[in-house]
C-alpha cells in the first residue's frame, strides 16, 4: 500500500516566531521550537542550537512545540490503539504469543519490578515500523484504517526525530549530518508504542513502567491528557506536565554512546494514578540495526578520558537491553569502558 498523503492531517498554525525559543515550561522543562530550529534566520537558528545542546546536557529531555505534527493524527492514533486494545482475547492471541523479536506484540497484565519495588500494570501493542512497516492484519474490517493512520504518523515523526538528530549533531559541533551518517539513519530501526495504564486505587504502590533509559536514539512521546511520566533529573523525580500542542523528547542511550557521554540517556517511568486510563504513544528511532555504534572520533579524542564506551552493534545492545531485567541505565554497562584510577600510591585501582 503507498505511503499515505500528508494532506490528510493539515499541518497546525505555528504561533509567533521566536515567542518560546529556548524557553522553559513552569518546572523548567527545556522547550523547543522546531520551527525556528528548522526555518529561522542564522542567528535565530544558531540559538535554538545552542538550547537544544543544553537540553540534552543538562536534561535529556525536552518539548518541542510548532512540531507539525496534528493533534489530529495524535488523537487517530489514539483511537486506533483502543479499538486494538478492546478486541477480543482470540483476535490478538497470536501478537500475544509473539516475542521480543517479532515485529507486532501486544502484551497485558501485571509484573513485579526490583528496581521500584512495585507491581507495574501495562497493556501495549509494539509496531516495528521501518526500515519495513508492520501493522496487524487484523480484523480486516479494522487494519485497513489502522495501518494508514499509523502509517502516517510513523513517517511523520521519524522525519521529526531524524531532523533533531541533525540538529543535535550541530549542537555537539560535528557537520550537521554526522551522526546520522555514523549511525546509517537512513536505514534507521523505527518502533511504535502503544502504552495502556489502567487505572489503580489500591492501597499498594503500583508503576505503570519501572525506571529506566531508553535503548534507541531519540523518543518522541505524547499521552492523552492524563499525566503520570517521570524523569529523573539532577537525582529527582519530577512529573512531566507538557505544554498545550507539545510533544515529549526522550534521549536514548545510542545518544550517549555516540556523544561519547556528553549527551546522557534520561532515566524516566511511568506511575499509575488515580482513576483514569492513562494512554501515551511512543515513536521512537535508532541506529540502523546493523551499525556499529561507537563515539564519533572526535569526541573520543577531545575527551579527557578519551573513548568512554566501545563499539557494538545496534541489534546486539537492543538485544541485550531488551533480554535483561529493567533496571535503569545498567545496560549501558555492557559498553562502557573502565579507565584504570591512580591511587595515591600510584598504582591502579580498577
Amino acid at each position: 500500500m503507498a505511503s499515505p498523503s500528508h494532506g490528510h492531517f493539515p499541518n497546525l498554525p505555528s504561533g509567533d516566531r521566536g515567542e518560546c525559543a529556548g524557553a522553559s515550561s513552569r518546572d523548567g522543562i527545556p522547550v523547543i521550537d522546531l520551527d525556528i530550529l528548522l526555518n529561522g534566520d542564522a542567528q535565530e537558528q544558531s540559538r535554538a542550537i545552542r538550547d537544544l545542546g543544553r537540553a540534552c546536557e543538562d536534561w535529556g529531555f525536552f518539548m518541542v512545540i510548532n512540531h507539525g505534527v496534528p493533534e489530529a493524527l495524535q488523537g487517530a492514533v489514539m483511537e486506533a490503539c483502543k479499538e486494538l486494545y478492546s478486541l477480543p482475547r482470540e483476535e490478538k492471541a497470536e501478537y500475544i504469543a509473539a516475542g521480543p523479536k517479532d515485529p507486532i506484540r501486544i502484551g497485558i497484565g501485571l509484573f513485579y519490578s526490583d528496581v521500584d519495588d512495585a507491581v507495574c500494570r501495562r497493556d501495549y501493542v509494539k509496531m516495528i515500523a521501518h526500515p519495513e512497516f508492520h501493522c496487524p492484519a487484523k480484523p480486516a474490517n479494522l487494519s485497513v484504517i489502522v495501518r494508514e493512520i499509523t502509517m502516517e504518523y510513523s513517517i511523520r515523526t521519524r522525519e521529526l526525530l531524524l531532523e533533531l538528530a541533525q540538529a543535535i549533531s550541530k549542537s555537539l559541533e560535528l557537520d550537521g549530518g554526522q551522526v546520522s551518517e555514523a549511525l546509517n539513519l537512513e536505514s534507521c530501526f523505527q518502533v511504535l508504542v502503544g502504552n495502556n495504564y489502567p487505572p489503580y486505587a489500591g492501597p499498594d504502590r503500583v508503576m505503570g513502567i519501572s525506571a529506566h533509559s531508553d535503548h534507541g536514539l531519540l523518543t518522541l512521546l505524547f499521552q492523552n491528557g492524563v499525566d503520570g511520566l517521570e524523569v529523573n533529573h539532577n537525582g529527582q523525580w519530577l512529573l512531566a506536565k507538557p505544554l498545550p500542542g507539545s510533544l515529549f523528547i526522550i534521549t536514548g542511550d545510542q545518544l550517549e554512546i555516540v556523544s561519547n557521554g556528553r549527551y546522557k540517556a534520561v532515566v524516566h517511568r511511568a506511575l499509575v494514578r488515580g482513576e483514569q486510563t492513562r494512554m501515551s504513544f511512543v515513536s521512537m528511532i535508532g541506529p540502523c540495526l546493523d551499525a556499529i555504534v561507537e563515539p564519533v572520533p572526535e569526541l573520543a579524542r577531545s575527551a579527557p578520558q578519551g573513548m568512554e564506551f566501545r563499539g557494538i552493534q545496534y541489534r546486539d545492545y537492543m538485544e541485550h537491553q531488551q533480554g535483561s531485567r529493567i533496571n535503569k541505565k545498567a545496560a549501558l554497562d555492557i559498553v562502557r569502558v573502565q579507565h584504570n584510577i591512580l591511587t595515591c600510591e600510584g598504582t591502579p585501582n580498577n
